[in-house]
């Protein structure tokens, strides 16, 4: 890191619109250290290609990251096989033959239901009223979250983002990320006793029945509420 060019952003700037600064990045130092993100940001997509595969520089392990420190260590912070182990166990949940076969009639039904209730309206925001919901519920089916309403799966998805792209350390976002975090386990601690007796393809049955240490589950499972709705 220290033969790197370091480079300047306004934190600010960066936030509300980062595609210049990444437009000169590209053009000055397409691999620096930003000191003010305290990271190094590559902003060539051959770039990428080439130096994520190198897991002795670049590696997934970041224990003092902002995703690893607000939800846990999941799969995505880790190399070689321990992410492969983490892969193999969701892999029943996520495959595409389970989502053919299993999830996407579920998925048709909750879209149906959702467009019933609109229909009377006669009018809705595309995303608001209809994205939204839609890619709520399929989450929740497909966690295994099902005692968690649609809007409150928006939320700690929500919240979760902004936990974890928090950068300045804003105290009300990380505490905002926290509660997410706090309801999310919530919400798994009520459904592992039913899972335990009566099993399915959800994300927290497939990864409680291959063994996955609970940390390990719930750590997954937020990575897919933060990553899977937005």
């Amino acid at each position: 890191m220290n033969h790197l060019p370091k480079h300047h952003i306004n934190p600010d700037l960066f936030w509300h619109d980062p595609y210049p600064a990444l437009k000169k990045l590209r053009e000055t130092a397409p691999i620096a250290f930003v000191l003010e993100l305290g990271a190094i940001l590559i902003s060539r997509l051959a770039d990428i290609a080439k130096y994520e595969k190198k897991i002795d520089i670049f590696s997934s392990d970041q224990p003092g990251r902002l995703m690893t420190v607000l939800m846990g260590q999941n799969m995505m912070r880790k190399d070689g096989a321990a992410h492969v182990a983490e892969h193999r166990a969701i892999f029943p949940s996520m495959s595409p033959k389970t989502v053919k076969n299993h999830w996407k009639s579920q998925f048709i039904a909750a879209t149906s239901q959702i467009l019933k209730t609109l229909a009377p309206r006669g009018t809705a925001d595309l995303v608001t009223d209809y994205v939204m919901p839609v890619s709520a519920q399929a989450l929740i089916a497909i966690t295994g979250l099902n005692n968690m309403g649609w809007r409150e799966m928006d939320r700690v998805s929500q919240g979760m983002i902004d936990g974890c792209s928090n950068y300045q350390g804003d105290p009300q976002v990380t505490a905002r990320c926290s509660e997410c975090k706090a309801a999310i386990d919530c919400h798994i601690d009520a459904r592992l006793a039913e899972l335990q007796t009566a099993p399915d393809k959800s994300l927290l049955s497939v990864q409680m029945r291959a063994g996955l240490s609970d940390a390990q589950t719930r750590a997954n499972i937020k990575l897919a509420i933060s990553g899977g709705h937005k």
